[in-house]
Formats: structure tokens, sequence, C-alpha cells
């Protein structure tokens, strides 16, 4: 669900940077008060892990598109909702900086989009206040799920009214609508099973995490090592193996616009900071489309529901992409705790 700029006018882009930042300066200082040495390299190694778990795109049965995991929702969960925040966002820029994966106008509606409803909204509103007095394995369950759904129905509506509110007028509002939200909503199941898989994880580990990110308490106490290096392997293994078997599909943006436009992307302007922006990227972007320079992406034009051909589903082995996922995680996880270092470091003395 990342954005493109093509989807965005400057103005709309420009108050969501806004938005975004701002966000971002809220939860520094709230992390101020809560972080500790010990959560620093959970939020790297969760960055890392969430980077990895963006490159699979999976097959949404007879649709003929795909979606991916946000993260929000793990984040918010093993974090709290501040940390979860900046971890998610450090993800976002590293994927558009040096991968080209989402706009850089685009850059702050893809953080609110993908970061401000699961850490703000469906996290605190509907996962806390479930496990509030039952934290049953099966209670937990069922509340990553409802929350990560909430969240992904939320992002999905906010991604079409920016899209309204720029004046795309290739995309009308009402059919926008009526694509994104069903397919997101599939999407969002695969997401709230794997959320709870990784919860449950977490737990068998280290239940004392879930406890003390949900009340915002250090985890000094806690012996790491274990958690720390499973999620590290989990991560590795993920950007540098499965994601040969991510799906060629469209995802649930590029699909709903491939049915309204016949391609799944808008073309950009020739003119003004758009192509700007998009020159400033093509630098930038050490690993474009998640690949060596010289390899072609593969197209993922061919896939409407009952017109496309049939999915390959053997594992393509791409030199490129393994080194993109172990780079690309491996940057998020030290931009995150870069991240997290700095804000320890500028917390207020007691007193």
């Amino acid at each position: 669900m990342h954005m493109t700029d093509a989807l965005l006018s400057p103005p709309v882009g420009a108050a969501f940077w806004a938005i975004s930042g701002g966000t971002i300066v809220y939860s520094a200082r709230k992390v101020r008060e809560e972080i500790g040495e010990k959560k620093i390299p959970l939020m790297g190694v969760l960055g890392a892990f969430v980077f990895a778990a963006q490159m699979i795109n999976f097959t949404i049965p007879g649709t003929g598109s795909s979606g991916h995991l946000g993260g929000g929702m793990i984040l918010a969960i093993l974090l709290g909702p501040h940390a979860a925040f900046l971890t998610l966002a450090s993800v976002l820029v590293v994927q558009a900086l040096f991968f080209g994966d989402g706009g850089l106008l685009a850059l702050g509606s893809n953080m609110f989009n993908l970061g401000f409803w699961p850490c703000f909204i469906a996290y605190p509103l509907i996962y806390r206040q479930m496990v509030a007095r039952d934290s049953s394995p099966k209670r937990m369950t069922v509340a990553a799920l409802m929350a990560v759904l909430v969240a992904m129905q939320l992002g999905a509506l906010s991604l079409v009214v920016e899209t309204l509110l720029s004046g795309i007028s290739e995309l009308p509002f009402k059919y926008f609508v009526l694509l994104m939200q069903p397919i997101h909503l599939l999407i969002g199941l695969v997401e709230g099973a794997v959320t709870a898989g990784f919860i449950g994880f977490v737990r068998k580990a280290r239940p004392e995490i879930l406890d003390l990110s949900s009340k915002s308490w250090r985890l000094e106490t806690i012996p790491m090592q274990r958690v720390l290096i499973g999620v590290v392997a989990i991560a590795l293994l993920t950007a540098g193996v499965f994601s040969w078997f991510a799906s060629a599909y469209p995802d649930g943006l590029e699909w709903s616009i491939q049915r309204l436009y016949g391609t799944s992307e808008l073309p950009e302007p020739e003119e003004g900071i758009i192509p700007v922006l998009g020159a400033i990227q093509d630098r930038t972007a050490i690993l474009p489309d998640y690949g060596f320079r010289e390899n072609e992406p593969p197209k993922r034009e061919n896939a409407l529901a009952g017109k496309g051909e049939e999915e390959q589903t053997s594992p393509v082995i791409d030199s490129g992409k393994t080194t993109a996922g172990i780079v690309g995680a491996m940057m998020t996880l030290a931009l995150s705790v870069l991240l997290g270092i700095v804000v320890r470091r500028r917390r207020r003395p007691p007193g």
C-alpha cells in the first residue's frame, strides 16, 4: 500500500509530510520517557523484520491481486505506539531513499497510512482494550486480528481520501473505494494471522516483553538475547530466501488502479516538484525495485482476475533481491537503533 508521487498533489503531499513529521516529533518526546537500553536493539531488529516482511507479496486467491504486511501492529504491540511509529518511519525512509519503494512526496502519506492508524488508533482502542482483562493466547489472537483489520481498512480509506483531495480525476472516489476496501480486508486477514503468529513466538520466548510494552515500562530486567537473535534470524531468512517466493501479482493498491485505469501505475507529471523528487530518488536508490540496476523488475500488469495468466509458483532465485533484502534489513536495523540512541541521549534528566 505504498503510494507513489503520481497519486498526490504537492499541497496534499506537503500537508501529510507536516502531519507525519509532527507525529515523529511527538513520538520522540514520549519515547524519551520510556526508552531504555534494551528497547533500542529491539526497535532495530523489529524494524529489520518489518522491512523484510514487506518485501514478500502473498497472493490473494481468486482476485489476481497480492498483499504484503504493513507491520505497524506488530511494532505497536511489542514496542508501544510511540517507538513503533518511529521504527516504521525508519523502514519507510530506507525503502523510499535506497530502494525507490514509494515516492518522496508521498513519504508523509505512507507514514500516516501505514503507521498512524495501527499505532495510535487500532492498538490502543482495540488491541489493548481487548487484552486488558484477558491476555490468554486465544484472546490475543482475536485482538490482533481485529486490530489489524481495522487499521488496514482505515489506512486504505485514508489513501483514497488523499487521492480525492489531490484531484486525481482518473481515480473516481466511489469506484476506487469500492475496490480498495474489500481487497484490503482480505489482505488484513492474512496480516492479522501473521501478526498473531509472530506475537505468539515472542510470548513463548519472553512473555514479559508483551506485559511491559503494553504498560510502557522499560525492558531492562528481561533477558533479550534469545528474542533478538531469533528475530534477526527470521528477518535475514525472510529477506534473503523467502523473498524469492513473493507473488508477482500487483498489490492491492496497484490492482485497484489497474482495474480503473488499465495500468497499475499512473503517469507522473513532467513538470513541477514531482519530477525533481523523482530525479533525487533515482540517484539515492542503490538497489531500485529491490534488485541490481541492470536487472529489469518483473512485470505485474497481467494479473486481473479471470483475465491474466497463472502465476508462477516456483521460487525465482534472484541474487539482486537477496542482496537488497539483507542490505535493506541491516540499514533499517541501523537507522532504528541510531534513532533510539539519539532520542535516549536527549532525554531530560529527572527533576
